[in-house]
């Protein structure tokens, strides 16, 4: 029996692992000459391998595209088979305070090698600058086209990750599947004409941010940078959004409470009663819940405050602006730019047409899809890994049945 992978990512090796086995013949083809480039640069250098143990219900709500059928998927391969699988293979993991799980090494190389490892020890034969140029299913098999050569498999699994371009995709074209759009998911905000980027640098723990005229909010983290806005809410912000902010062509108005605890009216009475108590304090020197310094300043000047006026000399206007400013912030967003190099693209193969109990193509018996040439993804903290781990597990183990 010979297995084709097609993919040297993380979804890929995965699949190349568990599709091993006595008299089976694993090929991985890789279109360039480097392996688990992602898995090598995600988190820093690091590695986010996956989240802390939680319940199907709610990990799949960490995918904006994909929830119901992940819900199947991680039923065959859960968060805590992916900890048990890199630990029983000497890689032991951490868990971080805000869930994420990283190799205890905090180097991305302690799990590339575990991968490599194990298909070295499983028999899996790595091709390296092997693009697939097409994939032709014949009675006898599935024939996988190269530019210069080709390979007569018994079965494919297709984990060539995602695109930024549909043509990206051009080689799955005689397999009759419909391919969504890719778009990008996971990117910052752009702000090119708010001064608010002098800021650059500034954080606050956590913020709420939202879409104007949407439903579509997140709570977080969020950092100040020299383009826009960027943290935790923000990148999740625009996972979820995907879509829309693209048929907006990123142009929006993110609206912003710089402290997510508090509502408008707790804003408006703890400056009241701070003016009532301190009223000779300077405004501008005394920020409220621990804002930092300079953007309780840049605040109090955007709300019309001279640099000199006290607490005392607070007019209602000024006030009430002030609380504006503080509980929804108004950004103009114009354009997005990719956080680090964490590229995600929501898009690829209909998930209407992949059997989420096995990954096989609904209309070509033995192909599979892993990963996130399906569309398929999530947001930061080790969730893209997850589905790449689950999915890759999955169409491996399937090619067994």
């Amino acid at each position: 029996m010979k297995i084709g992978v097609i993919g040297g990512g993380a979804a890929g090796f995965f699949a190349a692992i568990h599709a091993s086995g006595p008299d089976r013949e694993v090929m991985l083809f890789e279109k360039s000459p480097k392996l688990l480039s992602k898995v090598r640069i995600s988190g820093g250098g690091r590695c986010n391998v996956t989240h802390r143990p939680m319940e199907i219900s709610k990990l799949v709500k960490f995918y904006p595209r994909g929830e119901k059928f992940l819900k199947r998927i991680f039923r065959h391969f859960s968060i805590k088979d992916t900890i048990d699988w890199f630990e029983g293979r000497g890689v032991p993991l951490k868990e971080e305070a805000d869930g994420r799980i990283f190799p205890l090494s905090n180097t991305s190389e302690s799990i590339i090698q575990a991968l490599l490892q194990e298909a070295a020890h499983k028999g899996v034969q790595i091709l390296k600058n092997f693009p697939v140029k097409s994939i032709v299913p014949e009675v006898d098999g599935i024939r996988v086209f190269s530019a210069e050569s080709e390979v007569l498999v018994d079965q494919l699994i297709v984990a060539t990750g995602g695109s930024p371009k549909l043509d990206g995709y051009h080689f799955l074209s005689q397999l009759k599947h419909h391919l969504i759009s890719p778009i990008p998911s996971l990117f910052t905000f752009n702000t090119p004409h708010e001064s608010i980027r002098d800021l650059m640098g500034i954080s606050v723990p956590n913020a709420h941010v939202r879409l104007e005229g949407t439903k579509l909010s997140y709570q977080g983290p969020v950092l100040i940078t020299h383009w826009g806005i960027s943290g935790p809410a923000v990148l999740k912000l625009s996972a979820f959004g995907a879509a829309w902010l693209h048929d907006h062509s990123y142009k929006a108005h993110a609206i912003i409470n710089w402290n997510a605890e508090l509502k408008e009216q707790d804003w408006d009475t703890s400056i009241r009663n701070y003016k009532s108590l301190h009223g000779n304090r300077k405004v501008k020197n005394y920020p409220l819940f621990d804002l930092p310094l300079r953007l309780w300043e840049f605040l109090v000047q955007n709300s019309g405050i001279e640099p000199n006026f006290t607490y005392g000399n607070l007019s209602k206007k000024q006030i009430n602006r002030l609380v504006q400013n503080l509980f929804c912030y108004i950004l103009q967003v114009e354009g997005k730019t990719t956080f680090k190099e964490e590229f995600v693209t929501a898009g690829g193969v209909d998930l209407r047409e992949v059997n989420p109990d096995t990954m096989e193509s609904i209309f070509h018996p033995k192909i599979f899809f892993a990963g996130e040439v399906l569309n398929v993804d999530g947001i930061t903290g080790g969730f893209n890994f997850q589905a790449a781990w689950s999915t890759g597990f999955l169409a491996g183990r399937s090619t067994h049945l």
